[in-house]
């Protein structure tokens, strides 16, 4: 595992929850390098986050909350910012970040980590050998840590589920969001943030 593209600072220093009052854009730019970590029963996995989605709520076509759209599953999207919007998407479990205001429902997906602790943990929960293909896509890195629609709600400043202060990249790129081809002029929108080069990455393209 290398962290060429990356600077370390204090990787276990607890984001305070004013972190997530950014606006959402913002924010998953600031998301980007900070440390995902899950303690279960099996063990603590960990990764660094590499890649964000962000999802701007009722005026965004590609976001579940689009025309402001309350269900039993996008609830918590109305909720906090800085709580954990897990769903269902063709059996993954993919996991996000609330942000935005109360009551203006816009969510980060995180699409990729980095691993960090928990290696062999992660490894048996995906049942592969290769650390580049653990966690370089938002249900493969929600396998590998062990987030579930049982962590729907948690906030990320509180065990089990937690956001801390991990590495500063050194270099961001921007460009459209992947999978969201049926959402008109949303899927043109450069709302997908990543570390440039950072070989976990669940898809790389070039910077816009």
């Amino acid at each position: 595992m290398s962290n060429k593209h990356l600077k370390n600072t204090n990787p276990y220093n607890p984001l305070p929850e004013d972190f997530f009052q950014q606006p959402t854009l913002k924010l998953a730019e600031a998301l980007l390098g900070c440390l995902l970590i899950n303690e279960t029963e099996e063990g603590i996995a960990s990764g660094y986050i590499v890649e964000t989605e962000a999802y701007m709520g009722p005026e965004d076509r590609a976001a579940h909350s689009f025309g402001n759209r309350r269900t039993k599953r996008t609830e918590i999207m109305f909720s906090e910012a800085g709580v954990a919007y897990t769903y269902v998407m063709h059996t993954h479990c993919l996991v996000n970040v609330v942000s935005g205001p109360t009551d203006k429902p816009e969510a980060i997906l995180i699409r990729a980590v980095e691993p960090v602790d928990g290696i062999e943990l992660m490894k048996k929960r995906r049942n592969i050998e290769i650390p580049k293909n653990l966690t370089n896509g938002p249900g493969k890195l929600t396998k590998a840590l062990g987030i579930t629609m049982g962590d729907y709600g948690r906030h990320f400043t509180e065990p089990p589920l937690l956001l801390v202060k991990g590495i500063t990249p050194q270099e961001i790129s921007r460009g459209k969001r992947i999978g969201i081809d049926n959402s008109g002029e949303a899927k043109d929108y450069p709302w997908r943030f990543w570390i440039t080069d950072n070989p976990f990455v669940s898809r790389h393209r070039k910077k816009d």
